[in-house]
């Protein structure tokens, strides 16, 4: 008996290490783990059957497998138990589910992103004009950051042409912990987005009010976890939205996004003097469709020197630097492949496709 509390005891620190992909919290703390039985599987007590007793969260939870594996992998790694363990799943009671998300509720309140000491890097990402890759941008950079290993989040902000479902291949919906969204996970990002929720297929005719508060939904009523990254497709030009974003992320940094060509450069450059009128720093310019590469001849078809003048204007105009971060090329596979919700900087398994 006393080697089987020992071994309860130890079962019970390895599941402690076990967390929810959800919630990043660990299923012990959370109080999913409600029993464990350790018993001799030979009435010798040298081999033992464990019983793992396990209360998702919700009903049919869909990473139920996912935390089972886990489970499974941190009991089978301890030397005594050389039997694969039973695990027992059922999903918490109505009252016990209020109570753990009202605690996590209480821990968070409002807008997690502007609390003291933060450590999460905030960048919306902007264009003057739509049409000019803001969107595949966005997507390609949050695969990037979470293939590198950080945790990392996005927000559809352009509530009336959202697009990050369908470049990330997402068909689900959010699941909802009594009034806490869970972001849909796709290639190990975050992710939320008004294209997810029914009837987002139809015209949304939003005005001002309503478009800020469904920002600061997204802030507040989905469950983010302190990502190490935030990143927002923002809508084009200069409306609610991207005012909503600078009042309600202080802190977030602007990415702006331009073509080569003339007139789209110019527009780039009024989406980025948007931060002479509220606090929020331009971090830098991404060049889109800079040129194609035919056979190893580079073809600029849209123009050249777009993203160097909206650079130019506006340190020019900022008094501070805001540099040319990339200029990309214009490709097929970055189409084809955002079309079958695939980011082209992966490869199939999740790695990244470019060095």
């Amino acid at each position: 008996m006393e080697q089987a509390r020992e071994i309860h005891d130890h079962i019970y620190e390895r599941l402690g290490k076990v967390i929810d992909p959800e919630l990043g919290r660990s299923i012990t703390d959370l109080g999913m783990i409600t029993n464990i039985t350790v018993e001799p599987s030979n009435g010798e007590g040298i081999d033992y059957d464990v019983t793992v007793h396990v209360e998702l969260t919700v009903e049919d939870c869909p990473l139920s497998q996912t935390i089972t594996n886990n489970i499974n992998a941190a009991i089978t790694s301890y030397p005594h138990v050389v039997l694969m363990p039973h695990i027992s799943v059922s999903s918490m009671s109505k009252n016990k589910l209020q109570e753990l998300v009202a605690g996590l509720k209480a821990e968070r309140k409002q807008n997690p992103f502007n609390k003291e000491g933060i450590k999460t890097k905030i960048f919306a990402i902007a264009s003057g004009k739509g049409g000019v890759g803001k969107s595949s941008v966005t997507a390609n950079l949050a695969a990037t950051f979470a293939a590198l290993g950080y945790s990392t989040a996005a927000i559809d902000a352009d509530i009336y042409g959202f697009s990050l479902p369908r470049l990330f291949g997402v068909h689900s919906q959010p699941t909802n912990l009594n009034g806490i969204l869970m972001p849909v996970n796709a290639w190990g990002v975050k992710l939320i987005s008004i294209g997810m929720f029914a009837g987002a297929d139809r015209a949304i005719l939003w005005r001002g009010p309503r478009l800020q508060r469904s920002l600061e939904q997204f802030l507040a009523d989905v469950w983010w976890d302190n990502p190490d990254v935030l990143l927002l497709d923002l809508a084009p030009g200069t409306g609610d939205m991207a005012i909503s974003v600078a009042q309600a992320l202080p802190n977030a940094q602007l990415v702006v996004i331009t073509t080569p060509q003339v007139s789209a450069s110019e527009v780039a450059v009024r989406s980025g003097l948007v931060s002479l009128q509220v606090p929020i720093k331009v971090r830098g310019v991404i060049e889109n469709m800079s040129y194609y590469d035919h056979n190893g001849e580079r073809l600029e078809i849209f123009g050249k020197g777009g993203g160097e003048r909206v650079s130019e204007q506006l340190s020019s105009a900022l008094h501070y630097p805001v540099p040319l971060l990339a200029q990309l090329p214009l490709t097929t596979q970055l189409r084809e492949m955002g079309e079958a919700g695939q980011p082209v900087v992966l490869n199939e398994d999740g790695t990244l496709a470019f060095s």
